[in-house]
C-alpha cells in the first residue's frame, strides 16, 4: 500500500511537472511526452494521472509487476490523446478492437517495444510509468499496421520503429525543451517518415458520403476523434471521447469542438463530405484543442485554425502530414506565447529601470516644491493675530 501511494505521489510531484519560470504560465503534464506545453494559470487544477476514474487506486492493494506493467501500458495508450490516465488507455484499446484488431495488435507491440527500449536505455522510471516513452512507440506501431498490409512485415517494422522512437525521445525532447517546445508525437513522425517512402502508396477507399449533413456532422466529428489514434468510425470515436472524459470533461469538450471546427473549416475550403465523414480532416484539430485546452478558448481556436491551414498546405504539396499539422501548430502557439511573455517581461524591466533612473532626479525637485508651497502658509500663521 505504501509503495502504491508513493507511485501515485510520484506521478503528480514529478519535478518535470513544476511550473515554468514565466509569469502567468504553467507547464501542462500531459502534452504528448514531456510536459512542455504552455498554458495560462487557472484556478482549476490540471488533470492528474488517474485522477477522475483511476485504475491505480483500484489496484493499490496489488503491487505485482504484472499490474504495474498493465497500468504503464494503458497510460501509454492514454497519452496518445494527451491523457496520462489508464482508464483512457483502456477505452482506446477497446476502440481499436472494435475498429480493427490489427490496430490493437500494432499499438500493443509498439508500446511494449518502446517501454522495454526505454528501460534498457536507462530512461527515468517515473516517465516510463506515466506512459511518456510508450505512446510514441504505440503510434509507430499503429502507423506500421496502417500502411503495411503484411502482418509479419508490419510487426517487425513496428518493433524497429517503436524502439527508434524510444531512443530518439530523450535527446530530441531535451533539444525541444531548450527552445520552449513540447515533444508531442514528433518522434513517431520522424521515424515514420524515414521508412514510409520505401512503401508502395495506395489510395485508401473512403466510405460513401452520408445522405445529409445532419448525419455527417456527428459521425464525422466522432470519426475525427477516432483518427487521432489511427482508427475510424463513429463508435470508436465515441469510445475515445468517453475515455478522454474519464480523465477530464473539459478536455473531452475541447476535443469534440476541435474536431468539429477543423472539419467544418476544411469543408468550407473544398474538402468532400466523405473525407469529413471518415475523420481525415478533423483529427489534427481535435489533438490541437486537447493540447491547448488549458490555455483558453481563444488560444484553442487560433491553434485549430493554424492546424487546418498547415494540413491544407501539406495536402497541396502531396506530403503525408499525419499529425504534423497538430505538432507544428502547437509549436507555433507555444512560441508566440513565450515571445509575448518575454516581451511583457522586458517592457516591465525597462519601465522599472527608467523609474529607478528618473527617481533620484525627481525627488529633490519634489522636496523643493513642497518647501516653497508650505512657506507662505507658515508666514501667514506667524503674522496672524487672534481677533
Amino acid at each position: 500500500m505504501a509503495a502504491a501511494k508513493r507511485m501515485i505521489t510520484a506521478n503528480v510531484t514529478n519535478s518535470r511537472y513544476q511550473p515554468a519560470l514565466i509569469p502567468g504560465l504553467t507547464l501542462v503534464p500531459y502534452a504528448r511526452g514531456f510536459p512542455d506545453g504552455l498554458a495560462r494559470s487557472t484556478s482549476k487544477r490540471a488533470p492528474r494521472p488517474d485522477h477522475v476514474c483511476t485504475l491505480t487506486h483500484m489496484n493499490a492493494a496489488s503491487n505485482s509487476p504484472e499490474s504495474a506493467g498493465l497500468l504503464t501500458l494503458l497510460r501509454s495508450f492514454g497519452q496518445i490523446v494527451l491523457q496520462p490516465n489508464a482508464a483512457t488507455g483502456a477505452c482506446l484499446l477497446a476502440a481499436w478492437l472494435l475498429c480493427d484488431p490489427r490496430l490493437a495488435c500494432g499499438a500493443l507491440i509498439g508500446a511494449i517495444a518502446a517501454n522495454i527500449a526505454a528501460i534498457v536505455a536507462g530512461c527515468p522510471e517515473d516517465d516510463t510509468r506515466d506512459g511518456l516513452h510508450g505512446f510514441n512507440g504505440a503510434l509507430a506501431g499503429l502507423a506500421a499496421y496502417t500502411f503495411v498490409p503484411d502482418h509479419a512485415t508490419a510487426a517487425a517494422l513496428a518493433i524497429l520503429a517503436a524502439t527508434g522512437t524510444a531512443w530518439l525521445l530523450q535527446p530530441w525532447s531535451r533539444w525541444l525543451r531548450s527552445h520552449g517546445l513540447g515533444t508531442y508525437s514528433s518522434p513517431c513522425l520522424i521515424v515514420t517518415w524515414l521508412w514510409l517512402p520505401l512503401m508502395k502508396s495506395s489510395a485508401a477507399a473512403l466510405p460513401g458520403a452520408p445522405a445529409s449533413m445532419l448525419v455527417a456532422l456527428p459521425e464525422g466529428t466522432l470519426s475525427g476523434l477516432a483518427q487521432s489514434g489511427f482508427a475510424y468510425g463513429a463508435l470508436p470515436g465515441l469510445l475515445m471521447l468517453v475515455g478522454i472524459a474519464l480523465s477530464s470533461r473539459r478536455h473531452a469538450l475541447a476535443a469534440l469542438a476541435g474536431s468539429a471546427i477543423a472539419g467544418g473549416v476544411h469543408m468550407l475550403l473544398g474538402s468532400s463530405i466523405a473525407t469529413f465523414d471518415a475523420g481525415l480532416v478533423g483529427f489534427n484539430g481535435a489533438l490541437t484543442a486537447l493540447a491547448l485546452a488549458e490555455s483558453g478558448w481563444v488560444v484553442v481556436l487560433g491553434g485549430v485554425l493554424l492546424s487546418v491551414a498547415l494540413q491544407q498546405l501539406a495536402g497541396l504539396a502531396g506530403l503525408p502530414a499525419m499529425t504534423a499539422p497538430f505538432v507544428v501548430a502547437c509549436w507555433g502557439v507555444q512560441w508566440l506565447m513565450r515571445r509575448g511573455s518575454v516581451s511583457r517581461r522586458l517592457d516591465s524591466d525597462v519601465r522599472r529601470d527608467v523609474d529607478q533612473a528618473i527617481e533620484p532626479a525627481i525627488e529633490p525637485a519634489i522636496t523643493r516644491g513642497a518647501v516653497h508651497t508650505a512657506a507662505p502658509g507658515a508666514s501667514h500663521t506667524r503674522n496672524s493675530r487672534p481677533v
